[in-house]
Protein backbone atom coordinates (compact mmCIF):
# COMPACT_ATOMS: atom_id res chain seq x y z
CA UNK A 1 0.00 0.00 0.00
CA UNK A 2 1.45 3.68 -1.17
CA UNK A 3 3.31 5.37 1.70
CA UNK A 4 1.20 8.63 0.73
CA UNK A 5 -2.43 7.99 -0.61
CA UNK A 6 -3.90 10.44 -2.82
CA UNK A 7 -6.56 12.77 -1.46
CA UNK A 8 -10.05 13.91 -2.12
CA UNK A 9 -11.65 16.94 -0.74
CA UNK A 10 -15.23 17.12 -0.56
CA UNK A 11 -16.35 20.48 0.33
CA UNK A 12 -20.73 19.10 -0.36
CA UNK A 13 -21.91 15.44 -0.94
CA UNK A 14 -19.88 12.37 -1.85
CA UNK A 15 -21.40 8.95 -3.53
CA UNK A 16 -20.12 6.36 -2.96
CA UNK A 17 -20.53 2.80 -4.21
CA UNK A 18 -18.60 -0.91 -4.99
CA UNK A 19 -18.43 -3.63 -7.31
CA UNK A 20 -19.03 -3.40 -10.47
CA UNK A 21 -18.67 -6.60 -11.12
CA UNK A 22 -19.12 -6.31 -15.37
CA UNK A 23 -22.32 -5.11 -14.36
CA UNK A 24 -23.07 -2.64 -17.38
CA UNK A 25 -26.44 -1.83 -17.03
CA UNK A 26 -25.68 -1.31 -13.13
CA UNK A 27 -22.94 1.06 -13.83
CA UNK A 28 -24.80 3.25 -16.66
CA UNK A 29 -27.75 3.68 -13.89
CA UNK A 30 -25.34 4.43 -11.00
CA UNK A 31 -24.07 7.01 -13.10
CA UNK A 32 -27.32 8.42 -14.55
CA UNK A 33 -28.28 8.54 -10.50
CA UNK A 34 -25.03 11.05 -9.94
CA UNK A 35 -26.05 13.69 -12.53
CA UNK A 36 -29.86 13.44 -11.30
CA UNK A 37 -28.08 14.09 -7.95
CA UNK A 38 -26.03 16.77 -9.56
CA UNK A 39 -22.72 15.07 -7.66
CA UNK A 40 -19.57 15.55 -9.49
CA UNK A 41 -17.13 12.97 -10.65
CA UNK A 42 -14.51 13.49 -8.80
CA UNK A 43 -16.58 13.31 -5.80
CA UNK A 44 -17.94 9.65 -6.55
CA UNK A 45 -15.51 6.99 -5.29
CA UNK A 46 -15.79 3.33 -6.14
CA UNK A 47 -14.22 0.90 -3.65
CA UNK A 48 -13.18 -1.92 -6.78
CA UNK A 49 -13.82 -4.69 -8.55
CA UNK A 50 -15.11 -3.25 -11.92
CA UNK A 51 -14.88 -6.44 -13.59
CA UNK A 52 -16.36 -10.18 -12.62
CA UNK A 53 -19.46 -11.97 -11.80
CA UNK A 54 -21.45 -10.61 -14.97
CA UNK A 55 -21.10 -9.88 -18.84
CA UNK A 56 -19.70 -6.98 -19.93
CA UNK A 57 -16.38 -6.62 -18.36
CA UNK A 58 -14.47 -4.54 -21.15
CA UNK A 59 -18.11 -2.07 -21.53
CA UNK A 60 -17.85 -1.47 -17.49
CA UNK A 61 -14.19 -0.52 -17.27
CA UNK A 62 -14.46 1.94 -20.42
CA UNK A 63 -17.31 3.22 -18.47
CA UNK A 64 -16.11 3.96 -15.49
CA UNK A 65 -12.73 5.13 -16.97
CA UNK A 66 -14.71 7.51 -19.41
CA UNK A 67 -16.48 8.87 -16.09
CA UNK A 68 -13.76 10.60 -14.60
CA UNK A 69 -14.79 9.09 -10.96
CA UNK A 70 -12.18 8.34 -8.58
CA UNK A 71 -12.01 4.04 -8.41
CA UNK A 72 -9.58 2.48 -5.56
CA UNK A 73 -8.19 -1.00 -6.98
CA UNK A 74 -9.77 -4.53 -5.56
CA UNK A 75 -8.25 -7.74 -5.84
CA UNK A 76 -9.95 -8.32 -8.97
CA UNK A 77 -8.93 -5.32 -10.98
CA UNK A 78 -5.70 -6.46 -8.95
CA UNK A 79 -5.57 -10.21 -10.29
CA UNK A 80 -6.75 -8.72 -13.96
CA UNK A 81 -4.42 -6.01 -14.33
CA UNK A 82 -1.34 -8.79 -13.70
CA UNK A 83 -2.85 -11.30 -15.99
CA UNK A 84 -3.37 -13.46 -12.77
CA UNK A 85 -5.08 -16.92 -13.16
CA UNK A 86 -7.83 -16.29 -11.04
CA UNK A 87 -9.81 -14.00 -9.23
CA UNK A 88 -7.54 -13.03 -5.95
CA UNK A 89 -10.94 -13.27 -3.76
CA UNK A 90 -9.92 -15.01 -0.76
CA UNK A 91 -12.76 -17.85 -1.47
CA UNK A 92 -12.11 -20.90 0.85
CA UNK A 93 -10.56 -23.74 -1.10
CA UNK A 94 -12.62 -26.19 -2.43
CA UNK A 95 -15.90 -24.02 -1.84
CA UNK A 96 -18.62 -23.11 -4.45
CA UNK A 97 -17.70 -19.80 -4.75
CA UNK A 98 -13.89 -20.55 -5.86
CA UNK A 99 -15.15 -23.22 -8.13
CA UNK A 100 -18.13 -20.85 -9.71
CA UNK A 101 -15.09 -18.08 -10.04
CA UNK A 102 -13.02 -20.00 -12.28
CA UNK A 103 -15.68 -19.88 -14.84
CA UNK A 104 -16.83 -15.47 -14.50
CA UNK A 105 -13.21 -14.46 -14.01
CA UNK A 106 -11.37 -16.40 -17.03
CA UNK A 107 -14.20 -14.85 -18.80
CA UNK A 108 -13.48 -11.14 -17.28
CA UNK A 109 -9.65 -12.14 -18.08
CA UNK A 110 -10.30 -13.25 -21.79
CA UNK A 111 -12.09 -10.22 -22.13
CA UNK A 112 -9.57 -7.50 -20.95
CA UNK A 113 -7.06 -5.41 -23.25
CA UNK A 114 -3.63 -4.91 -22.40
CA UNK A 115 -4.65 -1.30 -22.13
CA UNK A 116 -6.86 -1.94 -19.40
CA UNK A 117 -4.88 -4.40 -17.50
CA UNK A 118 -2.25 -1.43 -17.43
CA UNK A 119 -5.00 0.98 -15.83
CA UNK A 120 -6.25 -1.19 -13.63
CA UNK A 121 -2.50 -2.15 -12.84
CA UNK A 122 -2.03 1.71 -11.69
CA UNK A 123 -5.08 1.90 -9.47
CA UNK A 124 -4.34 2.94 -5.83
CA UNK A 125 -4.90 0.43 -3.00
CA UNK A 126 -6.29 3.56 -0.99
CA UNK A 127 -7.74 6.84 -1.35
CA UNK A 128 -8.42 9.50 1.50
CA UNK A 129 -11.27 11.25 1.33
CA UNK A 130 -11.49 14.44 3.68
CA UNK A 131 -15.35 15.22 3.97
CA UNK A 132 -17.74 17.26 6.68
CA UNK A 133 -14.05 17.74 9.00
CA UNK A 134 -13.29 13.84 9.02
CA UNK A 135 -10.48 12.18 6.85
CA UNK A 136 -11.66 8.86 5.68
CA UNK A 137 -9.74 5.95 4.81
CA UNK A 138 -11.02 4.19 1.39
CA UNK A 139 -9.87 0.57 0.49
CA UNK A 140 -11.24 -2.70 -0.78
CA UNK A 141 -10.88 -4.88 1.62
CA UNK A 142 -9.02 -3.48 4.63
CA UNK A 143 -5.72 -1.40 5.19
CA UNK A 144 -3.85 -4.70 5.53
CA UNK A 145 -5.36 -7.12 3.30
CA UNK A 146 -7.09 -6.42 0.10
CA UNK A 147 -9.31 -9.40 -0.21
CA UNK A 148 -10.29 -9.56 3.48
CA UNK A 149 -13.74 -9.93 4.19
CA UNK A 150 -15.53 -7.57 6.59
CA UNK A 151 -19.14 -7.70 7.56
CA UNK A 152 -21.25 -6.51 9.81
CA UNK A 153 -20.85 -9.26 12.39
CA UNK A 154 -17.17 -9.35 11.91
CA UNK A 155 -15.52 -8.57 15.68
CA UNK A 156 -15.29 -5.39 16.43
CA UNK A 157 -11.81 -5.75 17.48
CA UNK A 158 -10.90 -7.10 13.99
CA UNK A 159 -11.99 -3.73 12.42
CA UNK A 160 -10.34 -1.47 15.96
CA UNK A 161 -6.95 -3.14 14.74
CA UNK A 162 -7.57 -2.12 10.80
CA UNK A 163 -8.61 1.47 12.10
CA UNK A 164 -5.38 1.33 13.90
CA UNK A 165 -3.60 0.70 10.99
CA UNK A 166 -4.77 4.07 9.03
CA UNK A 167 -4.70 6.46 11.48
CA UNK A 168 -7.70 8.16 9.83
CA UNK A 169 -11.46 8.52 11.38
CA UNK A 170 -12.91 6.03 9.77
CA UNK A 171 -12.28 3.08 6.61
CA UNK A 172 -14.48 2.90 3.66
CA UNK A 173 -14.43 -0.19 2.89
CA UNK A 174 -16.11 -2.81 -0.13
CA UNK A 175 -15.10 -6.67 -1.56
CA UNK A 176 -18.06 -8.61 0.82
CA UNK A 177 -21.02 -7.52 -0.90
CA UNK A 178 -22.98 -5.84 1.34
CA UNK A 179 -23.60 -2.61 3.39
CA UNK A 180 -23.24 -1.27 6.60
CA UNK A 181 -22.44 1.28 9.03
CA UNK A 182 -20.59 0.64 12.18
CA UNK A 183 -19.15 3.53 14.76
CA UNK A 184 -16.27 1.38 16.75
CA UNK A 185 -14.90 3.74 19.12
CA UNK A 186 -16.13 6.46 17.66
CA UNK A 187 -14.74 5.81 14.61
CA UNK A 188 -16.55 5.06 11.50
CA UNK A 189 -16.93 1.56 9.50
CA UNK A 190 -18.86 2.31 6.18
CA UNK A 191 -19.81 -0.28 3.56
CA UNK A 192 -22.04 1.04 0.47
CA UNK A 193 -22.46 -2.32 -0.68
CA UNK A 194 -21.94 -3.12 -4.54
CA UNK A 195 -23.96 -2.13 -7.87
CA UNK A 196 -22.78 -5.33 -9.67
CA UNK A 197 -25.24 -7.36 -7.34
CA UNK A 198 -28.18 -7.67 -5.01
CA UNK A 199 -27.35 -7.74 -1.03
CA UNK A 200 -28.79 -11.01 -1.11
CA UNK A 201 -31.82 -9.55 0.53
CA UNK A 202 -34.36 -11.31 -1.99
CA UNK A 203 -34.87 -7.97 -4.13
CA UNK A 204 -32.90 -7.27 -7.08
CA UNK A 205 -31.83 -3.57 -6.18
CA UNK A 206 -28.64 -3.03 -5.76
CA UNK A 207 -26.85 -0.24 -3.27
CA UNK A 208 -24.60 2.88 -2.94
CA UNK A 209 -24.13 5.34 -0.71
CA UNK A 210 -24.09 9.50 0.40
CA UNK A 211 -22.00 10.88 2.67
CA UNK A 212 -23.28 14.21 3.51
CA UNK A 213 -21.79 16.93 5.70
CA UNK A 214 -23.95 18.94 8.02
CA UNK A 215 -23.37 21.27 10.89
CA UNK A 216 -24.08 18.16 13.47
CA UNK A 217 -21.64 16.32 11.27
CA UNK A 218 -21.71 13.45 8.88
CA UNK A 219 -25.20 11.95 7.31
CA UNK A 220 -24.68 8.58 5.64
CA UNK A 221 -27.33 7.96 3.36
CA UNK A 222 -27.61 4.22 2.37
CA UNK A 223 -29.41 4.51 -0.69
CA UNK A 224 -30.96 1.58 -2.91
CA UNK A 225 -30.87 1.90 -6.69
CA UNK A 226 -33.35 -0.04 -9.32
CA UNK A 227 -32.02 -0.77 -12.53
CA UNK A 228 -32.69 -2.94 -16.13
CA UNK A 229 -31.28 -6.03 -13.91
CA UNK A 230 -33.16 -8.18 -16.85
CA UNK A 231 -30.90 -7.34 -19.57
CA UNK A 232 -28.14 -7.79 -17.22
CA UNK A 233 -28.94 -11.59 -16.55
CA UNK A 234 -29.96 -11.78 -20.05
CA UNK A 235 -26.47 -10.88 -20.97
CA UNK A 236 -25.37 -13.51 -18.43
CA UNK A 237 -27.11 -16.34 -20.02
CA UNK A 238 -25.79 -15.76 -23.66
CA UNK A 239 -22.22 -16.03 -22.35
CA UNK A 240 -22.83 -18.80 -20.59
CA UNK A 241 -21.99 -17.15 -17.44
CA UNK A 242 -22.95 -18.95 -14.27
CA UNK A 243 -26.79 -19.28 -13.61
CA UNK A 244 -26.90 -18.74 -10.31
CA UNK A 245 -25.21 -15.54 -10.39
CA UNK A 246 -28.21 -14.63 -13.31
CA UNK A 247 -30.85 -15.80 -11.51
CA UNK A 248 -29.32 -13.76 -7.94
CA UNK A 249 -29.72 -10.51 -10.16
CA UNK A 250 -33.78 -10.44 -10.32
CA UNK A 251 -34.41 -12.74 -7.28
CA UNK A 252 -31.90 -10.38 -5.26
CA UNK A 253 -30.77 -14.06 -3.26
CA UNK A 254 -27.04 -15.34 -4.17
CA UNK A 255 -26.90 -18.69 -5.05
CA UNK A 256 -24.76 -19.92 -2.09
CA UNK A 257 -23.62 -18.23 1.43
CA UNK A 258 -19.91 -19.89 1.08
CA UNK A 259 -18.19 -16.60 2.40
CA UNK A 260 -20.92 -15.48 5.30
CA UNK A 261 -20.87 -15.02 8.52
CA UNK A 262 -23.42 -17.03 10.53
CA UNK A 263 -25.90 -14.13 10.71
CA UNK A 264 -25.62 -12.94 7.86
CA UNK A 265 -26.41 -16.72 5.99
CA UNK A 266 -29.74 -16.27 8.54
CA UNK A 267 -30.48 -12.90 7.14
CA UNK A 268 -30.44 -14.12 3.33
CA UNK A 269 -33.97 -12.73 1.54
CA UNK A 270 -34.69 -10.14 4.51
CA UNK A 271 -35.09 -6.90 2.48
CA UNK A 272 -33.17 -3.50 3.69
CA UNK A 273 -34.63 -0.50 3.95
CA UNK A 274 -32.87 2.56 2.59
CA UNK A 275 -32.22 4.25 5.64
CA UNK A 276 -30.50 7.43 7.14
CA UNK A 277 -27.96 7.72 9.89
CA UNK A 278 -25.72 10.05 11.83
CA UNK A 279 -22.27 10.32 12.62
CA UNK A 280 -22.85 13.36 14.97
CA UNK A 281 -19.53 16.17 16.40
CA UNK A 282 -19.62 14.53 19.78
CA UNK A 283 -18.83 10.71 18.74
CA UNK A 284 -15.30 11.44 16.74
CA UNK A 285 -12.34 10.90 18.56
CA UNK A 286 -10.48 8.39 20.33
CA UNK A 287 -10.55 8.93 23.98
CA UNK A 288 -10.42 6.35 26.50
CA UNK A 289 -14.34 6.46 27.34
CA UNK A 290 -15.41 5.42 23.46
CA UNK A 291 -12.24 2.54 23.15
CA UNK A 292 -14.28 -0.35 23.65
CA UNK A 293 -17.54 0.68 22.11
CA UNK A 294 -19.26 -0.71 18.85
CA UNK A 295 -22.99 0.63 17.72
CA UNK A 296 -24.21 -1.01 14.30
CA UNK A 297 -26.21 1.98 12.89
CA UNK A 298 -27.42 0.26 9.99
CA UNK A 299 -28.87 -2.05 8.65
CA UNK A 300 -30.89 -3.42 11.86
CA UNK A 301 -32.10 -6.53 9.97
CA UNK A 302 -29.73 -8.34 12.57
CA UNK A 303 -31.08 -7.47 15.33
CA UNK A 304 -34.71 -6.92 14.41
CA UNK A 305 -34.93 -10.67 12.55
CA UNK A 306 -32.84 -12.63 14.31
CA UNK A 307 -34.92 -12.65 17.45
CA UNK A 308 -37.22 -15.33 15.81
CA UNK A 309 -34.91 -16.82 13.39
CA UNK A 310 -31.76 -17.68 15.45
CA UNK A 311 -32.02 -21.24 17.16
CA UNK A 312 -32.17 -20.87 21.32
CA UNK A 313 -28.73 -22.66 21.05
CA UNK A 314 -26.97 -19.46 18.79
Amino acid sequence: MQNTPPEIKADGPALIFGGPYSNLQATRALLAEAKRLSIPAEHIVCTGDLAAYCAEPAATIALMRESGIVVVQGNCDEQLGEGADTCGCGFAEGSACERLSDTWYSYANRHISTTDRHWLRDLPYRIDLLIGGRRLAVVHGTPSAINQFIFATSPSDLKRQELDLVGCDGILGGHCGLPFTELIGGRLWHNPGVIGMPANDGTARVWYSLLIPETSGLRIEHRALDYDHQTAARMMELENLPQGYADALSSGVWPNCDILPVRERRTQGFALSPSSVAWTNVAVGRSPSHHTSSTLLWPDVYSETLTSTAPSNA
